[in-house]
């Protein structure tokens, strides 16, 4: 998969360090991924949540943080839409 909008990954880890490992781990992940469903996504990361239209949610770093993601299956393109912490993605995403 190629990921699209790391720049928003940068500009979160630089006011919150504690979550770039995982992330940069998440990053290689999804790049060496083919995923063609949610269900595939689901498979590897169990407690991914799915916002229509093909918006996937994933839980950073025990859930301390949430990331928004848009995937275009079918070009095998992961776009980063949102990162934040949980408490503003509550507020976000009401």
């Amino acid at each position: 998969m190629r990921v699209i909008g790391l720049r928003i990954v940068d500009e979160h880890c630089a006011s919150y360090p504690d979550c770039r490992k995982w992330l940069v781990n998440w990053i290689a992940d999804v790049r060496a991924s083919e995923w063609t469903s949610f269900h595939d996504v689901r498979l590897r990361y169990a407690s991914a949540s799915f916002l229509a239209p093909n918006g996937v949610i994933f839980n950073v770093k025990g859930n301390q943080y949430r990331l928004v993601t848009r995937i275009a299956y079918q070009t095998g393109v992961v776009l980063i839409e949102w990162l934040g912490t949980h408490a503003e993605y509550d507020r976000k995403y009401p």
